[in-house]
């Protein structure tokens, strides 16, 4: 049997050595007869593993145990089922067209200053409540963002943006930042033991689409700045610890990142190419403009001594 070594290291934000190896294979043979989901429930409640709103991470955990199996570290119970990481990712099927929810809409072009359309309704939808919302949500961002979109996991925000008669303009999602970034890294003065402990109170814009019939000067950096004055003050509601930083990552042959500037975004540097899941050191992406937004004035110390 050949053994493969493993040097320890960050994985999924936890700190993996050889004790966590250990403690996960003794889980697996004393448990053959779990299924996934048991034994990542169990592990994520014996290493009390929770958001900072208490909710067990057993997502978090499910994750880590498939990267140790990737890596050949362990081997998991027979997939039973489909994984439910990868079938969150699927968006919801109803309802499939806007006019279920927006009857009055002829997708007709809107093309008026942006005063004609103020106040815009702005309604944060990641709850279950609004499960239709959200299935129309995910629907624009598949069929019309350039990235498409494949649903969501972890802690986020999603934005339905709306004109004052409730007809839909835009799509803002806020999810997980970056594991690693060197620009943004730099910039608050991270090393990776500061950079594990504050990466819950930065957030990643994800994805920000104004729908394609939709041409209004200025709404872009006006949602921007509506939603920057909210979101830490959603995302303590929702999971009990407030954001310090925004980020996002813009594609500079698509884009110049304007409403980001104008909103008052600050870019700070380029990233190297590497995409989340890429293993070696070729880039497989073209480089992206790293622009930030604080949410408070001493957000680099606050983000530093999290």
């Amino acid at each position: 049997m050949i053994r493969v070594v493993f040097e320890p290291g960050i994985i999924q934000g936890r700190l993996i050595g050889e004790a966590e190896i250990a403690q996960v294979r003794l889980l697996l043979s004393e448990h053959g007869d779990w299924s996934r989901w048991r034994v990542s429930q169990h592990l994520a409640r014996l290493w009390e593993w929770r958001s900072a709103s208490g909710q067990l991470k057993d997502m978090a955990a499910r994750t880590l145990l498939l990267k140790l199996e990737e890596r050949g570290l362990i081997v998991l119970p027979t997939r039973r089922q489909a994984s439910p990481i990868r079938t969150s990712r699927k968006p919801a099927s109803e309802p499939e067209r806007l006019g279920e929810l927006f009857p009055e809409l002829a997708n007709a072009e809107v093309d008026v200053a942006l005063p004609e359309l103020l106040p815009l309704g702005m309604e944060e939808i990641s709850r279950k409540k609004h499960a239709g919302k959200q299935a129309v949500f995910s629907r624009l961002l598949e069929r019309h963002h350039y990235l498409s979109h494949r649903g969501t996991v972890g802690e986020n925000m999603q934005y339905f943006v709306s004109d004052r008669q409730g007809n839909p303009l835009a799509c803002v999602l806020f999810g997980a930042a970056a594991w690693q970034c060197r620009a943004r890294d730099a910039h608050i003065g991270w090393d990776a033991a500061a950079r594990a402990r504050g990466l819950a109170y930065v957030t990643n814009n994800t994805r920000f689409l104004i729908l394609p019939w939709v041409r209004v000067p200025h709404l872009a950096s006006h949602v921007l700045g509506r939603i920057a004055r909210r979101l830490s003050a959603d995302w303590q509601e929702k999971y009990g610890h407030p954001i310090h930083l925004l980020e996002t990552f813009v594609d500079t042959s698509r884009f110049a990142g304007t409403c980001y500037r104008a909103a008052n975004w600050r870019m700070t540097g380029v990233t190297t190419g590497r995409t989340r899941q890429n293993k070696t050191m070729v880039p497989q992406a073209p480089p992206k403009a790293v622009w930030l937004y604080p949410l408070r004035e001493n957000y680099r110390e606050a983000l530093c001594a999290s």
